[in-house]
């Protein structure tokens, strides 16, 4: 069977009874990064095999997994914050276990763009999360088509990268679009901003950010960008 077990996204302390449970029964832990993962294992005496498993090598270790699995054995996987799968390794594994009728069971718990957008100030009914931007191809017509969308917008960016993608969006949605930067979530120094992107841009060219960022973007005005529905023009 394999479990994907959350992760704290910054305090040990955010994680479940029956995580710690799994993980410590779990015949092998695969990690995303051993490293990172050691301190979280350490920290609550968990002493299972650890396998490194990433996106350098889960296309490589791919079928030695699901032969471990077939024979019986029990994985969990964890990555290095949050649920495996989101913006993280998890979906091939998961794909491949359903293929071959091996149990998967997906554990509740952290997960950082669900406290940054609730504690935003930004409508949370309706959201749309595309973790983060293309780097190069492709990023122009994915700015062009989130500038339309009506729901609030959740990104995932990197410190040295947020000042230019805060430029491009403003550019992209208008610079009086309001969003929140949330940085460094549960740990000591988290931070979450929110001003339009313009500001926000401005800000973080004088204060350069450090850690985990997560961006909310207000959704576009229906009054001010109309998309029409399927049938909408034939109807004129």
């Amino acid at each position: 069977m394999l479990y994907l077990v959350p992760s704290p996204i910054g305090n040990l302390g955010d994680i479940t009874y029956r995580a710690v449970e799994i993980l410590h029964k779990a015949d092998v832990i695969l990690c995303e990064d051993t490293r990172s993962s050691l301190v979280l294992l350490r920290h609550y005496n968990i002493q299972q095999p650890v396998t490194p498993y990433h996106q350098h090598n889960e296309h490589k270790i791919l079928p030695h997994l699901i032969e471990q699995l077939l024979s019986g054995k029990t994985f969990a996987l964890i990555t290095d914050a949050g649920t495996p799968g989101i913006s993280d390794p998890g979906f091939l594994l998961v794909r491949e276990c359903i293929r071959n009728n091996i149990p998967v069971e997906c554990l509740p718990g952290a997960t950082a763009f669900v406290p940054a957008l609730v504690q935003s100030g930004i409508p949370s009914n309706r959201f749309v999360f595309e973790g983060f931007l293309p780097l190069k191809k492709g990023r122009q017509t994915m700015l062009k088509l989130l500038a339309v969308e009506e729901r609030t917008i959740i990104l995932y960016e990197s410190p040295h990268r947020l000042v230019k993608t805060l430029h491009e969006l403003a550019t992209a949605f208008g610079a009086d679009r309001q969003a929140a930067v949330c940085r460094e979530l549960t740990k000591i120094f988290e931070e979450t901003n929110k001003n339009t992107l313009t500001a926000l841009a401005a800000h973080y060219e004088k204060h350069p950010p450090k850690g985990e960022i997560v961006l909310i973007i207000e959704g576009a005005s229906s009054s001010a960008h109309k998309v029409p529905r399927y049938n909408e023009e034939e109807e004129q």
